[in-house]
Formats: structure tokens, sequence, C-alpha cells
């Protein structure tokens, strides 16, 4: 389908992995937008109860067909996950350049899974660091 990369990046962080998932034309029919995309991954991928810090809650960034197109207001995408808020899906939507550079990069959506090792582990200190 025009407008999309076909291609969905899955970050596992837990794992320190990533997949490349390529879905067919199909889903891009079924699943339109970036909301679409988004709690589509979110409602098949959040074990049901699982609390919005868990790391098994799911972000998803998503763009639509229209990211990236040269008219004005074609650079939204959209941000999926359980809301802690609520404990239902929350979805919130951005513009600015990222969603462009997304699609730009060969992506149509980020999918991020797990939990990141700590602070520590990537150099990072804590205090009065020189």
């Amino acid at each position: 389908m025009k407008g999309y990369c076909g291609k969905v990046l899955h970050v596992d962080l837990t794992g320190g992995h990533f997949e490349v998932e390529t879905p067919d034309e199909a889903f891009y029919r079924k699943y339109m937008g970036g909301s679409a995309v988004g709690a589509y991954y979110c409602l098949k991928m959040i074990e049901p109860g699982i609390d919005a810090f868990d790391p098994g809650n799911v972000l998803v960034f998503a763009t639509s067909a229209t990211t990236g197109a040269p008219v004005s207001g074609a650079s939204r995408f959209n941000v999926n996950a359980k809301s802690p808020l609520t404990g239902g899906l929350g979805d919130s939507q951005a513009g600015g350049f990222w969603g462009t550079e997304l699609k730009y990069a060969g992506f149509d959506a980020v999918v991020i899974t797990g939990r990141a090792p700590s602070q520590a582990s990537f150099g990072y200190t804590t205090g009065n660091a020189r």
C-alpha cells in the first residue's frame, strides 16, 4: 500500500534485542491509522490485569499513511500504552519531526516491551558525579 513502509520494529528491552515484522497489505487496510495500529499491538500483547508500570506493558509509537507527506499537518504520530490513570488504553498524538523521521527510517511503528537494565549498567552515576 502506498503511504506505508511495510515494517514494524519490535524492541525487547529486557532481552536486549529487536525484531522487524513485515505485516501484509491486509493488516494496513484493517488498521489504517497510527491509533489503530497502536491499539492493535497493545490489545494483542498486554496481558489482562497487568499494571501500567509493569515491564509487561507495551509502548507503541505508530505513524499513519499520511505521516511524512509534504502537506501541512502530516507530521503526526501516535503513542499507545496502558494508562496508569484509567487502567484502559492510553492514546496520545504528537507532531513535529519524529514521526516523519521514523517513516523515513523505514518503519511504520516501534513496539517497545520489557525493562531496560539499571542506569548503573550504562555507566550513569548518581549523586555528585564529576
